[in-house]
């Protein structure tokens, strides 16, 4: 485009443009652009009748995927941009990057490339000299294209760097100095310190994390939109901290700091057994605040043993059972300056390391968009129920009027059972309710702090007065990853799976990939990761998010290699080494690569890919096999014996499946980093596992050993027979699904590679037979069903309208949505 638009009909300049399209094919010679365009082009027309037409532009500059970073720890950041041109077929040949530092101009550039030979526009990395803490750097581009056309220089962007290393912190982690019990639910505790500052205040930044979750206010305003900070990784040995802009938020002379905790993954119950105080005991605050002043000087802000505290109006705020909050209780202006903390508690200091800290990896949880509710029901059972109209991940905003000690009493679920009434079987022990108490006097507005519901529908057991759809309203929260991919066709049950695929992501893809958003579970599931990775890459900018994944995985990845099922690992060192789970050690890293073109994250990861492999190296009767350990297999495959998850297909050849791609991976990736010893080493074990792979599975004539739709698949998608044997495996899958006619019955494993292969393999036509197939089990029958994310059992729901079962029925399960990267 010509002219940047920066809101509806104003260039950036505030004129008047109309955007239209040019053949410019039809363009004569003697017009500027008619000698050398072909194709459609798109030109802008200002309303002074000129025509703005910029031939080649450099836009979208990002540094570490990240716009205008704030907290940066990256000793050498890598900057990407696109370039925009008018005509089609135009290549990048050459670029220049300038940084310059704060307060200098580009003359006096603190790095400048010069003019580099190179068509490479991602993941460029910073040159220059050593970067400085809490310093912030402006960078700027221009390229060469294979016309001979310079562009201008593009315009500025920045990043700044946080605190890069434990020696920057200077404050003390602080906890309440308050009775707690830490074997039951705790109230959410409130910490607050009262501070000077001098007149001219240039600016101010603020760095804070927690063990547990917080919120941090400064005089009365809530400090960022981020939600559920820091963020759930693996807190041993690595915990984010996020860093604020808070200079419009600070005034000269009396200011106030607070915060709210909550137990969240830190120490609040997660997974089936009830476990709590997985990673501590005890809720603490660490928080940092710099101000610098218009001649030089700072004042520093710490959280340390001047601090009050007490407790507060939230009872109780966990992820899987919701939140208690008795507004009667609320300290009016306890963040704010002049608040008399007399009465309150001191704070007790902890020893905890600092050298777990990193800066903000991921994308933060956000609150996304707000949907209203389309019907208030009354069930058979007399229930009254709210219909959001779809199944969502966030929680419900509402507004209510009426007497101090009145209560509003909220529970979630995701669907109704066949006879239309509020059912919460699924979802387990996970009590999914909010329970807020008025304090009267007016009309009251809530939303709760650090929980989350996975719901469609909403039953209200209490609410004073008349209720009504106006007053509620439900908030989608997800990490706040840009969109990048739409699809769309002319069925609309295709179209509604996709629909259906996107907001299972959403939904899912809270800080770390669960495999659920609503029961009690809600767990980083490495399997369902990898499965379903390349999807999400399509739908969304996910590579900062896997990023800050793959980085706990190897956190948590055991000495000898393997790979937790789970990650963050909350289920023990025993829940470890699953072939098709773990593998998520090689598939995600690769997947991100093929992406996004990020070699980095291979470098990183590369040691970590490896132990993975070198781990199932030593687990077989020979080191070509892998036909030893626990594995979950083709889960939910549907063609599992009556009374077991697990597909029929046998679990050492999924095994060794796996084994072979991981490690064809791990070749390829060897080949990108020009380590060409271990390219070789790891090439020759490749071929010596398929050996034993065709010894072991594959018939002298040709046949599989192992009859079903999913071991199929993975023969043909890991290209695991001789070429001369895939024909007649790929007609023996075709005839597998005819005798079901035209349905899977694959599980986890097999399904995100079905149609794939058969369209890789000239079977297009039966590739769409089954897409398209409406009766059970097929990826359409649950759209049919009326669901609005993908489920997880293909059946969650049956003919009948009875449930699969009550002790593994979500109904927001990405897995199966793989099936969108075949779309």
């Amino acid at each position: 485009m010509a002219c940047k638009i920066s809101g509806p009909g104003l260039s950036s300049t505030g004129v008047v443009v109309k955007i239209f399209t040019v053949n410019c094919n039809l363009l004569p010679k003697s017009h500027p652009c008619g000698s050398q365009y072909r194709g459609t082009a798109q030109w802008v027309k200002n309303n002074k009748g000129g025509i703005c037409v910029s031939e080649l532009k450099v836009v979208k500059l990002r540094c570490e995927y990240k716009d205008k970073p704030l907290g940066l720890d990256v000793k050498s950041p890598r900057i990407s941009w696109q370039i925009q041109a008018v005509g089609r077929g135009v290549m990048q040949t050459a670029y220049r990057i300038q940084v310059r530092c704060d307060g200098k101009d580009y003359d006096s550039a603190l790095w400048d490339s010069g003019k580099v030979e190179s068509d490479q526009s991602v993941h460029v990395p910073y040159q220059g000299p050593a970067l400085k803490p809490r310093t912030r750097y402006y960078y700027r581009v221009k390229v060469w294209d294979n016309r001979g056309k310079e562009s201008d220089w593009s315009g500025e962007a920045f990043w700044e760097t946080g605190i890069m290393g434990p020696d920057g912190w200077k404050a003390r982690w602080i906890t309440p100095d308050i009775e707690m019990d830490p074997a039951k639910d705790e109230p959410c505790p409130m910490l607050r310190k009262s501070f000077k500052l001098r007149s001219g205040i240039k600016r101010a930044r603020a760095y804070a994390t927690s063990l547990g979750l917080y919120e941090l206010y400064i005089n009365g305003q809530r400090v960022g939109d981020w939600l559920l900070t820091p963020g759930w990784t693996s807190y041993r040995k690595r915990l984010q901290y996020q860093a604020y802009d808070v200079t419009p938020m600070l005034a000269e002379g009396e200011n106030a700091i607070g915060a709210i905790l909550g137990d969240g993954w830190y120490k609040g119950r997660l997974a089936w057994e009830k476990n709590r105080n997985i990673y501590g005991d005890r809720v603490a605050l660490l928080v940092q605040l710099h101000v610098t002043y218009e001649d030089g000087s700072e004042d520093l802000v710490i959280s340390d043993e001047s601090w009050k505290s007490s407790q507060g109006p939230i009872l109780l705020s966990e992820i899987y059972d919701g939140e208690i909050y008795d507004a009667r209780l609320e300290k009016a202006g306890w963040n704010r300056v002049g608040f008399d903390d007399g009465d309150w508690a001191g704070v007790k200091t902890l020893e905890y390391p600092f050298d777990i800290l990193v800066a903000q990896e991921n994308v933060p949880v956000r609150r996304i968009q707000e949907i209203k509710p389309v019907e208030i029901l009354k069930t058979p059972a007399g229930e009254t129920v709210i219909d959001m109209g779809q199944n969502m991940v966030g929680w419900v905003k509402f507004a209510v009027t009426g007497k101090a000690g009145d209560e509003v009493v909220l529970k979630h679920a995701e669907v109704l059972d066949k006879d239309g009434n509020f059912y919460t079987a699924n979802i387990r022990t996970a009590k999914q309710t909010i329970h807020y108490i008025l304090k009267g006097g007016g009309k009251e507005v809530f939303e709760p702090h650090f929980t989350f519901q996975g719901f469609r529908y909403v039953k209200v057991e209490k609410y004073p007065g008349k209720l009504s759809l106006d007053n509620f309203t439900g908030v989608v929260i997800h990490s706040d990853m840009e969109p990048t991919g739409d699809f769309e066709c002319s069925n609309e049950l295709i179209n509604k799976l996709q629909h259906n695929i996107l907001w299972g992501q959403k939904g899912n893809f809270v800080d770390v990939p669960t495999d659920c958003p609503q029961r009690d579970e809600r767990l980083g599931w490495t399997g369902d990761a990898q499965v379903f990775i390349r999807t999400a890459c399509f739908n969304m900018n996910v590579a900062p998010f896997f990023t800050k994944w793959l980085r706990d995985l190897e956190a948590d990845q055991l000495p000898n290699g393997a790979v937790p099922h789970v990650v963050p690992n909350v289920l023990g060192k025993d829940a470890a080494g699953s072939a098709a789970w773990a593998d998520a050690a090689a598939i995600c890293p690769w997947t991100i690569y093929i992406c996004y073109g990020d070699r980095g994250l291979l470098e990183e990861r590369y040691e970590s890919m490896k132990a993975w492999v070198e781990y199932i190296r030593k687990q077989g009767d020979n080191e070509y096999l892998w036909n030893t350990g626990f594995h979950f297999g083709d889960w939910l495959g549907l063609d599992a014996h009556e009374g077991s998850y697990v597909g029929a297909t046998a679990r050492d050849f999924i095994a060794t499946a796996f084994y072979a791609y991981s490690t064809s991976i791990l070749v390829k990736t060897a080949r990108v980093l020009g380590k060409k010893d271990e390219e070789k080493e790891y090439s020759e074990l490749y071929h010596k596992i398929l050996e034993n792979f065709r010894r072991e599975f594959v018939t002298p004539n040709g046949r599989l050993a192992v009859s079903t739709q999913t071991a199929h698949v993975l023969a043909l998608m890991f290209d695991l027979v001789e070429e001369k044997d895939k024909e007649r495996t790929v007609e023996e899958l075709v005839k597998l699904l005819k005798e079901r006619k035209y349905h899977l019955t694959t599980g986890f494993v097999g399904t995100p590679y079905l149609c794939h292969v058969l369209t890789r393999y000239g079977k297009n036509d039966v590739a769409y037979k089954l897409v398209t197939q409406t009766d059970f089990p097929s990826w359409l029958y649950q759209v049919t069903k009326g669901a609005t994310t993908v489920w997880e059992h293909w059946d969650g729901i049956k003919e009948d309208g009875t449930f699969w079962s009550a002790d593994m029925n979500s109904f927001n399960h990405y897995a199966y949505g793989s099936i969108g990267d075949w779309l």
